[in-house]
């Protein structure tokens, strides 16, 4: 019964070795070398800069030219559920969580409008 629900052990070991035991060696090994770095040192600054305009870039893409079933989604949908999520990110104090659940939900309400 526990091999009909689980499915394939070869693809379980296959995610396992393959995607989570690399992040996690990852994550161990910088928590190791960045436990004593200061976080308002000029490199640490510089990286968060790098690392948000990286994400900034990648969304702008995702929003002008969207990929697979996102692309039939309205434009202006798309705009007003990054809208919706940067509102709802200001307005619990700087909420990630808060701010994808708000854009989740204009994204939903927008859909459920068009029918």
């Amino acid at each position: 019964m526990l091999g009909r629900f689980v499915g394939d052990w070869n693809a379980l070991l296959v995610l396992l070795v393959t995607g989570f035991l690399p992040n996690e060696i990852w994550q161990m090994l910088g928590l190791w070398l960045g436990g004593g770095v200061d976080e308002g040192s000029e490199l640490l600054v510089w990286v968060r800069a790098v690392a948000t305009a990286i994400l900034a870039g990648v969304i702008a893409q995702i929003l002008v030219s969207p990929p697979g079933a996102l692309a039939s989604v309205p434009d202006w949908l798309r705009y007003g559920a990054v809208a919706g999520g940067f509102a709802g990110f200001i307005a619990t104090r700087r909420s990630i969580f808060a701010g994808v659940v708000c854009g989740e939900v204009v994204m939903l309400a927008g859909k459920w409008w068009l029918g």
